[in-house]
């Protein structure tokens, strides 16, 4: 199945975008865990088209600077990405492997090994 130009548009939003959201963004936003381990589950070629672009569009607006609650307002800024991101997660979680969140998990909390 080809992929529509748009939907390409916003998967490379995401890809080049996401990781630098998440560093800005790590302890000031409760689901952390859960936006890396969505978008581990959109780059999985297993996962269906239709959830794909809906983790997408939900982490699209996650890391696009200008929504409807701006993200510079403190205990407000997140709120609207929050639930964006919570609605999609809700239609999406059951696609959600363990190992999608094994590597969120991963590359939140890198093992460092032996002292």
């Amino acid at each position: 199945m080809e992929v529509p130009p748009d939907d390409e548009k916003a998967r490379r939003l995401v890809a080049e975008g996401f990781t630098e959201k998440i560093r800005i963004t790590l302890g000031k936003i409760p689901f952390t865990e859960q936006a890396v381990a969505a978008y581990y589950c959109a780059m999985d070629r297993a996962t269906p088209a239709h959830v794909k672009a809906t983790i997408i569009g939900a982490l699209a607006y996650f890391i696009t600077p200008i929504d409807g609650v701006p993200d510079f307002i403190l205990g407000l800024g997140y709120t609207d990405d929050a639930a964006v991101f919570w609605a999609a997660y809700r239609i999406i979680s059951s696609h959600i492997s363990e190992s999608h969140i094994a590597k969120a998990k991963e590359l939140l909390n890198p093992v460092t090994g032996p002292d």
